[in-house]
């Protein structure tokens, strides 16, 4: 059906027209209605009824459309873009869908994806992811029927397969690891947790927190590359002792990453005669397990005889790094001294002695005036509270093994063992480490051990970006669920952080993605039908950052 413009003489009518074939099957056309005349239908006497027609078809009339276009929210979709290819492109969305396909009715890797997402661009609860996904597009998921006991579902499919997936993400991250030196990094923190209901299996405890005090926390291990890629993760008890930790996490990456030789880095916590002993009893293809651990320092003290000569010897001069090595309980002991860390810490640590000491000599000159009978204003001090102030600042600040405070005296007495704050001195600016690796001199074992802080700079992506803590899930298995999710978007993080250091690029994953994220996607609406969607014009900045990442850059078409 459609409309037609007849002649009859000097007039032009309009009219509506049906197509239709006659009993011999040849197309013929017919009136159904004269609109009128033309002149008429253009000056509005026929709106009422075109706009009747509009009605019944489920369109707005003139009056209410006419020059009217509707632009829906604009979504963002650059970020969630990005990391859908970096995730396909690790092979994530297949190898994870085997896994997950046939646990649920819904599509739990789609699912998975989207928490993970949330984590690195908006970091919510599982209610606030839904309300993160009004605001954004992911490509190739529906996210219009997901709800939140979809994303509770697949939690608890995660925790049923978690083996699996840790399996197959082993596999798809292989490509990436060193095959012949893999350099492993292994530290541990602690995640806050609310509630405080208390089930089987919990792995919530109180225990002491690495931001300082006692709280109810699990804790995280994390195994990591030299490169920095995150490899591993385990859950433990939050008031599990680190030690403890250590032996069981080393032997599930051997085993699952298959490598021919592996040097596990570990910082200070992980220092025991037992963990020693375990560790090097651990073989990889007939050969130990190398690693290198830091000395605590409050075990410095065992060192002195050994580091007075190398003190003596080498870290005379001020502006020279010094390295050296001796044997302790049949392994390695490495030491560096850095003189310009050294000066600043003997420095800060004189600071601090001097404004006690000074604290002390106007206490002690206030009770010496009191007993000669002079009068001040308010209480009078007493030798034995002075004694418990002065005990409580040299306490806090962590100087008591150098001004002994006498705490059995009837008067107020303290003394400042010179030894002490000899040997002090001469362990600033020193690390210390233990290793069985034969076939590295002790600056290129330093090295290695440096690069341990970035694995520390992870736990703090974890905390800050990722937004880990605190956690409020109470199911123990919910908990590990959210800790996988978030390891998987600390993976994707590390990622791209590789990538954009391979290619010299200036930016930091977080900023990427800031960028990435004005990338929207916009609907134009008119008369209520789509008529036109697409995405804001790309800037060089954004172009940049995906040929740097060797990323295709989002399209209309491609989405």
């Amino acid at each position: 059906m459609f409309v037609k413009v007849t002649k009859s003489g000097p007039r032009r009518y309009v009219k509506l027209v049906e197509s239709y074939r006659d009993e011999a099957g040849k197309s013929r056309q017919r009136v159904i209605a004269t609109l009128g005349r033309l002149e008429a239908v253009t000056a509005g006497e026929s709106s009422a009824l075109i706009n009747g027609l509009l009605r019944v078809s489920g369109q707005p009339t003139h009056e209410e459309g006419t020059g009217e276009t509707d632009f829906a929210p604009a979504r963002s979709v650059g970020d969630t873009w990005l990391l859908t290819s970096l995730w396909k492109e690790l092979g994530l969305d297949d190898a994870f869908r085997r896994v997950l396909r046939t646990k649920r009715q819904f599509d739990a890797e789609r699912l998975l994806r989207i928490m993970v997402f949330n984590r690195l661009c908006d970091p919510e609860s599982k209610l606030g992811v839904l309300r993160w996904l009004e605001d954004v597009l992911v490509p190739d998921v529906d996210t219009t029927s997901i709800s939140h006991q979809h994303l509770l579902r697949t939690m608890d499919t995660l925790s049923d397969c978690s083996e699996a997936l840790n399996d197959v993400l082993a596999h798809q991250l292989k490509p990436l690891i060193d095959q012949e030196l893999s350099i492993v990094f292994y530290d541990l923190t602690t995640i806050r947790a609310e509630g405080g209901t208390s089930l089987d299996g919990d792995v919530r405890h109180y225990g002491p927190s690495k931001e300082g005090g006692t709280a109810r926390q699990f804790m995280l291990g994390v195994v990591q590359t030299a490169e920095g890629l995150p490899i591993h993760h385990e859950v433990f008890d939050g008031n599990v002792a680190e030690t403890r930790t250590l032996l069981p996490t080393i032997k599930t990456v051997v085993k699952r990453f298959n490598v021919r030789r592996v040097v596990l880095v570990a910082d200070r916590g992980l220092l025991s005669l037992d963990n020693l002993a375990a560790l090097s009893a651990v073989r990889i293809e007939d050969r130990p397990l190398e690693f290198i651990l830091t000395v605590p320092g409050r075990r410095y003290g065992e060192f002195d005889d050994l580091l007075k000569a190398f003190h003596q010897t080498h870290c005379q001069d001020a502006n020279r790094e010094a390295y050296g090595e001796m044997a302790w309980q049949d392994h390695r002991l490495i030491v560096a001294h850095r003189p310009e860390v050294a000066k600043v810490q003997t420095a800060a640590r004189d600071q601090k002695i001097e404004a006690l000491q000074a604290d002390a000599r106007q206490w002690f000159e206030k009770l010496d005036n009191q007993d000669a009978g002079r009068r001040y204003r308010g209480r009078q001090l007493s030798d034995a509270g002075v004694t418990a102030r002065f005990y409580k600042a040299v306490s806090d600040a962590h100087l008591g093994h150098i001004l002994k405070v006498d705490l059995t005296a009837e008067t107020f007495n303290y003394v400042l063992d010179q030894r002490a704050l000899d040997r002090a001195r001469m362990l600033d600016g020193k690390l210390l480490l233990v290793t069985n690796m034969a076939d590295h001199d002790p600056q290129e074992i330093v090295e290695r051990y440096r690069a341990l802080a970035d694995i520390e700079r992870g736990f703090r992506v974890l905390k800050s970006d990722i937004e880990i803590a605190p956690v409020y899930h109470r199911l123990p298995d919910r908990i590990r669920a959210h800790a996988l999710i978030c390891f998987l978007a600390l993976v994707l993080y590390r990622v791209l952080r590789l990538r954009l250091k391979a290619s010299d690029h200036p930016l930091s994953p977080t900023r990427a993605l800031e960028i990435a994220r004005k990338i929207q996607f916009h609907q134009v609406t008119l008369h209520r039908r789509e008529t036109a969607s697409g995405l804001t014009k790309l800037k060089p900045e954004q172009r940049d950052l995906f040929e740097a990442i060797g990323l295709p850059a989002p399209t209309a078409s491609r989405l």
